[in-house]
């Protein structure tokens, strides 16, 4: 705890001492001044003389007074300890300490790199979101099993056969870095996949003991991006891998922070590889149940998963300690029942800096609803927090007068946001640039730009 935040509520206390009259002052102030007469001058030259037994006598009256006073102090002086008793175990550290900054970001993803590629073309849209008051890009690193910046660690893994390159051969993520913050806007580069990749990538292709399993044997499932297979996050060679590829972007670039999302987790129905079981036997003297929504087996799950996140939060930490640590999950209760992700947990634990959950619907009440949720409303008092909003798919545009709607509502929650995704902002809108422009203006009338500032909480 940084004690300054409780000392301001107390300074009343020191007024109330000055204010005090304390009847043997004057006496003991004649006696301070008596003693500091300048070297060489005798005392009754600084102050009149007073005969030594007047004198005694005055010291023996003052110290007298000076012991009753402080008698009827002592009610004064319990006062005075059990109010900052009650001050300092009354503080809300995380309300004291956590500065409010306002998230007005925007994911940058693989459908983005026509503009990454492109210096001029970052340099336009890195003015652009600084004017409409932006303060933060999350720019993809980690999509379908491939990294999209040049990675030793990808190519010892054996899982890289190709390198992503601006147009001239540049680097796009020390360029976009570089522009980004000649503009003020942060840049947290996005681990989108976590532990998912295709299972025809190279990754799921060279390393299938990495993956792990369902209970019949199968290794993919459905998700958004089609069919994926899953790395087993229990794996210390898996757990080794993400975090070589996460402390090779700490280390190499000037990011501000890393973000993880909902894929930084596991469907509830994995983890019946032979690796896991064997794991699970030995700490439970139990196998794992056939059930896999059998509580004791997924708060298992999702307490390893845990450990791992803490783990990799004090390597990034130990390296950069002003770096952010990012999440945007899925509102709570969906991301542990049905992903193992216990994310509220990771806030508890002081693991996170940042949270924005993912609220992509288009009806308002839903919306409205899904930002009220009491994780949110906890969150919120201990870290910066927002809310992924949808701007828009490029067959399935999403009108600006819904974005404004979902905007404001976030606002008067007292929450930021970040937008999915750069070139839906206005390229695939019905209506023309300029008018979805101008819309953005008017939702953040004025700057907000986020100090980079170590972000630790020390309480």
């Amino acid at each position: 705890m940084r004690w300054h935040s409780w000392v301001a509520d107390t300074s009343f206390l020191f007024n109330l001492f000055k204010s005090v009259k304390f009847p043997f002052m004057s006496q003991l102030k004649w006696r301070s001044r008596r003693s500091q007469c300048p070297k060489g001058h005798s005392q009754s030259g600084c102050y009149n003389s007073m005969p030594s037994n007047r004198e005694d006598f005055c010291l023996r009256k003052a110290l007298a007074t000076y012991r009753s006073s402080l008698k009827g102090l002592f009610p004064l002086f319990f006062l005075v300890s059990f109010t900052t008793v009650l001050l300092i175990d009354n503080v809300t550290p995380a309300i004291a300490q956590v500065p409010r900054q306002e998230i007005r970001g925007v994911w940058m993803t693989t459908n983005d790199f026509n503009t990454l590629k492109d210096r001029s073309k970052v340099n336009n849209a890195v003015s652009q979101l600084r004017r409409l008051n932006f303060n933060t890009i999350y720019p993809v690193v980690w999509n379908s099993g491939y990294v999209m910046y040049p990675s030793f660690v990808a190519k010892r893994a054996g899982i890289q056969p190709f390198v992503m390159r601006g147009a001239d051969g540049h680097d796009v993520l020390a360029d976009l870095i570089a522009q980004a913050h000649r503009q003020g806007l942060l840049v947290i580069p996005w681990f989108e996949f976590g532990f998912m990749a295709p299972p025809t990538s190279e990754l799921a292709l060279n390393h299938p003991d990495w993956l792990t399993q369902q209970r019949d044997g199968s290794q993919t499932s459905i998700s958004a991006a089609g069919e994926v297979a899953w790395l087993n996050p229990f794996n210390p060679k898996v757990q080794q891998f993400i975090t070589n590829l996460v402390m090779e972007i700490v280390t190499q670039y000037d990011v501000d922070g890393i973000q993880f999302d909902d894929h930084m987790s596991l469907p509830r129905e994995f983890g019946y590889d032979k690796y896991t079981i064997a794991l699970y036997t030995k700490e439970t003297h139990n196998k794992p149940p056939g059930n896999p929504e059998e509580p004791a087996w997924m708060r298992w799950r999702a307490n390893k998963i845990t450990t791992f996140m803490v783990q990799l939060n004090q390597a990034i930490k130990a390296r950069k300690p002003q770096a952010i640590v990012s999440v945007s999950p899925n509102y709570y209760d969906f991301a542990y029942k049905f992903q193992l992700q216990d994310w509220l947990t990771w806030v508890q634990l002081n693991i996170v800096d940042e949270i924005i959950m993912q609220v992509y619907r288009s009806n308002l009440q839903s919306f409205s609803e899904n930002i009220s949720r009491p994780e949110i409303q906890q969150t919120q008092k201990m870290i910066p927090t927002g809310v992924g909003i949808m701007a828009g798919l490029r067959n399935s545009p999403v009108p600006i007068q819904q974005i404004q709607s979902q905007v404001r509502i976030a606002q008067q929650h007292g929450l930021g946001v970040a937008f999915f995704y750069y070139e839906s902002l206005w390229d695939y809108a019905s209506e023309p640039v300029a008018e979805r422009q101008a819309a953005f203006a008017s939702l953040f009338s004025s700057p907000s730009l986020r100090a980079r500032v170590d972000v630790s909480r020390d309480y």
